[in-house]
């Protein structure tokens, strides 16, 4: 990873870098959709003591995508906040059908 990344738009040009293999996205995307889910059932059913189980289970299908899939570290360990709204705009993207297009743009460039 090049020197300390100072701007969200450089920040999001690694990180589709970091989620180059659809197979990475798939697993993020899983993971923070359960996250989502089991956060509404727990707010719904007043268990609060469970809500850092959503971040477990989000956590976990992205890190085990990065070591055996992407086989790179993790951005959220070096740029948390970053992170965590990537995976959200990443998210969208998908949904929206446009991330492939932002990984080959971001493939594509010099």
């Amino acid at each position: 990873m090049p020197e300390r990344i100072k701007t969200y738009a450089e920040f999001w040009d690694f990180y589709v870098l970091e989620h180059s293999k659809p197979l990475t996205r798939y697993f993020h995307f899983v993971g923070t959709a359960l996250g989502i889910v089991m956060l509404v059932w727990f707010l719904r059913n007043g268990t609060y003591l469970y809500i850092p189980l959503c971040f477990v289970v989000g956590y976990a299908f992205a890190w085990f995508s990065h070591f055996f899939i992407e086989k790179n570290k993790p951005a959220s360990f070096k740029y948390p906040l970053w992170s965590f709204i990537s995976d959200y705009k990443m998210m969208f993207y998908m949904l929206i059908g446009k991330m492939d297009a932002e990984v080959d743009r971001v493939i594509s460039e010099p």
